[in-house]
């Protein structure tokens, strides 16, 4: 399908791997100008080789931690420069970490409450902005099935991805005269590195083996397996395009049938 997405420039956070560099490769292969970020340089540079080798195109990069307000600023300033302008925002980090709720600090509720919510606020309010005189955007936040259905031990995640689905249901609306749209995409279990940890993690804490916690993560998926990180970078790529001019708001699910509500 032609998205009708070519020469549309694009910024995606925490997109060095999974799911961020799936919704990478699905915009270039749509024509798109994209800049990813991470806080990692070594897993930078390698993703944009990877991604150049795979579509034969130049691949801009930018070191960004997500929970300092100066890295993101200097992140949307490095790609005006470098594209022109953003019209698709992706907002991606990595997961706090797990564990029962007594054993958080408030330190440890900080430190989420910069990368998962404040960052999305960060980086949406300087780009929205940057938006509004081209008439035109795309914000994309990448959370999580536990705000539809939260998952023990995730408390961290389950409180401030839900921040994040109220902020951008308040934002969609502000945005809206302006043919900017606001989505979420909440993946279910997908296959990446972040569940390969929490699969270690919580064996370790139920005394079981890694393998009989993924089977456990997927017993209650009616498809019977994970997602693929591509499976959630094909929504984005969708969502982005004209084609998904009159959706806003929302929050959609990747899950294979995992959360049983009927919203």
């Amino acid at each position: 399908m032609n998205l009708g997405l070519q020469n549309k420039t694009a910024l995606i956070t925490a997109a060095s791997k999974g799911i961020g560099k799936a919704c990478a490769g699905a915009l270039i292969q749509e024509g798109c100008k994209v800049m990813i970020s991470s806080s990692n340089k070594d897993n930078l540079i390698s993703a944009s080789n990877e991604l150049n080798s795979q579509y034969n195109t130049e691949i801009l990069w930018h070191e960004c931690n997500v929970k300092d307000p100066y890295d993101i600023k200097s992140t949307i300033s490095d790609a005006v420069d470098a594209l022109g302008r953003i019209d698709i925002l992706i907002n991606n980090c990595g997961g706090p970490v797990s564990g029962p709720i007594d054993s958080f600090s408030d330190d440890d509720w900080a430190n989420a409450f910069n990368e998962v919510l404040m960052s999305v606020v960060r980086f949406s309010r300087e780009v929205s902005e940057l938006m509004k005189q081209n008439n035109f955007g795309r914000i994309i936040n990448i959370t999580s099935i536990s705000v539809k259905q939260p998952i023990q031990r995730l408390v961290l995640s389950n409180s401030l991805r839900s921040g994040v689905t109220a902020f951008a249901k308040t934002l969609s609306t502000e945005l809206a005269p302006f043919n900017i749209t606001v989505n979420n995409i909440a993946p279910g279990y997908t296959f990446t590195n972040r569940i390969y940890d929490l699969a270690i993690e919580q064996a370790k804490a139920s005394n079981i083996s890694y393998e009989e916690m993924l089977k456990n993560f997927t017993k209650d998926i009616p498809m019977g397996r994970m997602g693929k990180p591509e499976e959630i970078g094909s929504l984005a790529s969708y969502l982005c395009s004209e084609k998904a001019a009159y959706i806003t708001g929302q929050t959609i699910a990747v899950d294979g049938g995992y959360v049983k509500s009927v919203m």
